[in-house]
């Protein structure tokens, strides 16, 4: 068995296992991300569990409360923006793959590579974006520090704390893609 026909096979298991395992380019930060999944995990179980008590006070006891609805979005924005990071630290991120699976496993590695810096390259221009968003969101015109709120009753200021969440998540997934970029350059020429 030649080594193109092991590392497709591996390539197929990595395939075949979804997202069971984190992909072994995206390194330390790949499996620091896969710890810290869990957190936001739980947000989508705690969001449940609020949506549930919201419906039981509101129709069971005529009971409303003013801050269900704003946490549960709240929790589900941070948690399905984690799940960018998340899928590109397991590589199970959306891929086309008419023309990538046909081709040889050399070409294959040096795909990977290109299309992990053009990623960095999209996520960085997001991140710039993202920024512009945070420091309307954070600072007043006048420069002093004023989180957005959301203006409702409760007014929290989760809409800033999504945006600077967003920022920071933009700017880490420049970097995961940079270092998947760096060790599947490494994997191709080993």
């Amino acid at each position: 068995m030649t080594k193109d026909q092991r590392e497709g096979e591996i390539d197929l298991v990595a395939i075949t296992e979804g997202a069971a395992r984190i992909a072994p380019e995206a390194g330390l930060m790949g499996r620091m991300v896969d710890r810290v999944a869990y957190i936001f995990a739980a947000g989508i179980v705690i969001a449940a569990a609020v949506l549930l008590m919201e419906v039981f006070l509101r129709y069971l006891l005529n009971r409303p409360t003013i801050w269900a609805h704003e946490t549960t979005v709240f929790l589900c924005g941070l948690a399905f923006t984690f799940g960018g990071l998340y899928c590109t630290s397991r590589n199970s991120h959306i891929r086309v793959v008419l023309i990538y699976d046909w081709l040889p496993n050399g070409v294959r590695r040096v795909f990977n590579v290109i299309i992990s810096i053009i990623s960095a390259i999209a996520s960085a221009f997001f991140a710039y974006a993202a920024w512009h968003m945070v420091t309307r969101a954070v600072w007043a015109p006048s420069g002093e520090i004023r989180l957005e709120t959301t203006g409702s009753a409760w007014s929290p200021p989760t809409p800033a704390l999504i945006k600077i969440f967003v920022f920071v998540i933009m700017i880490l997934l420049v970097v995961q893609f940079l270092i998947l970029a760096v060790n599947y350059a490494r994997r191709a020429k080993g």
